[in-house]
């Protein structure tokens, strides 16, 4: 059996999603599309627009025939996080499968030369990254200036410059540091990039359209999204961002200190800011420095109110943990069971199948858990983290 997987937000699903899982049907074309879902909180540090179940259904409407969530505590997490993830669920199915994914310009042999050496860092490198986070930079941008500095062969730093080439190098780089079977099939993205906030007549990114219904636009962003999408979004997002303030606040700094990417002190200016801060959007932009993303932060902040730490992330990166079934085709209900035969993890798609989880497996799910139950209250509906949707 030949799965095809492609990791995705889907927040929310528009054409450029409808036309990656078009192309994989007909270019690729295997026996399972097989879609890794985030939950119901994002890579940016936010929280969904629609809940995952509504959102597996638009992907099983569009095409895919299975849904599986990646877990809360790397859905949340920066972009090497985020594709570990990924590609450790993606591993856990014996056989010869394909990861496809969008980028910007990345070319199969580019991104796995580029991920190559980036995966074998030099003393030399280290030094002049560390020359370069000195400066005040981002750490991608130092990352890029060090490589660029040397200036190495097969190596096309351009790769680590937008958004979804950076994320297809830490998928790439995933597979060859678990010496995967995995075989990568990167496309060109088409249409809008991903964070041009533009509206376009049929392929808007996701930013655009959360920025059209936070505009009260959503009637000009239809054109981008499929009837089956329209029908579900409503004219507003959720927003959590009270409940943040109040965990960030009522955290003290060495709680903050264990989250991921709070480094040099960073914990000491949350703590210090927050207190002339009225609204966390005031908190977000004291903090954003060139060091310090919007994104960074984003995430930082949340994941106080998740209660998700570095330490923990690791663990569930280095255990065996579970896949959990967001939505499944009507049709291919009977894959289940063959899936099950491949995968080296559970398929949870009931509670019973939950309750056998032990150990770092159990723990994760149940971040997942209280995230659904977060989404829930902030949204005052009712979701049941156990249900799987057949479509």
């Amino acid at each position: 059996m030949k799965i095809c997987f492609a990791v995705c937000e889907y927040n929310p699903f528009h054409n450029g999603h409808l036309k990656h899982i078009e192309y994989i049907r007909s270019k690729i074309a295997p026996d399972v599309l097989a879609v890794i879902l985030s939950g119901n909180f994002t890579q940016r540090g936010e929280i969904a627009v629609l809940d995952k179940y509504t959102r597996a259904k638009h992907a099983i409407l569009a095409g895919a025939d299975v849904v599986f969530e990646l877990p809360t505590v790397f859905a949340t997490g920066n972009a090497e996080i985020f594709a570990k993830g990924a590609v450790k669920l993606a591993n856990a199915f014996s056989g010869n499968h394909v990861l496809c994914f969008g980028t910007e310009s990345g070319k199969k042999q580019t991104l796995l030369a580029t991920a190559q050496v980036l995966l074998n860092e030099t003393k030399e490198f280290k030094a002049l990254y560390k020359k370069h986070l000195k400066s005040g930079v981002s750490t991608i941008k130092a990352k890029v200036s060090a490589l660029e500095e040397l200036n190495l062969e097969n190596l096309d730093c351009q790769l680590l410059k937008t958004p979804n080439n950076i994320l297809g190098i830490e998928y790439t780089k995933a597979i060859l540091s678990l010496g995967s079977n995995l075989d990568i099939h990167p496309i060109i993205r088409q249409g809008a990039q991903y964070n041009d906030q533009t509206l376009y007549e049929e392929i808007s990114s996701a930013s655009a359209i959360r920025k059209a219904i936070d505009d009260g636009n959503l009637e000009n962003a239809k054109s981008s999204l499929p009837e089956f999408v329209c029908s579900d979004l409503k004219t507003f997002r959720p927003n959590c961002d009270d409940l943040i303030f109040y965990s960030v606040l009522k955290d003290d700094k060495k709680s903050l200190k264990s989250i991921l990417d709070c480094t040099e002190g960073l914990e000491n200016r949350i703590k210090a800011l927050i207190k002339n801060s009225a609204t966390l959007e005031e908190l977000k932009d004291k903090l954003k420095t060139k060091r310090y993303t919007y994104a960074r932060i984003s995430r930082i902040l949340l994941s106080s109110l998740l209660g998700i730490e570095e330490k923990f992330i690791r663990k569930c990166l280095n255990q065996d943990l579970y896949l959990k079934v967001l939505a499944i085709k009507k049709e291919k209900i009977g894959i289940l069971s063959t899936l099950s035969n491949l995968s080296k993890y559970p398929i949870i798609t009931r509670k019973k199948d939950a309750d056998k989880l032990e150990g770092i497996a159990k723990e994760c799910f149940l971040k997942d858990v209280f995230a659904c139950d977060l989404f829930d209250f902030v949204c005052k509906t009712k979701t049941n983290e156990y249900e799987m949707k057949i479509v």
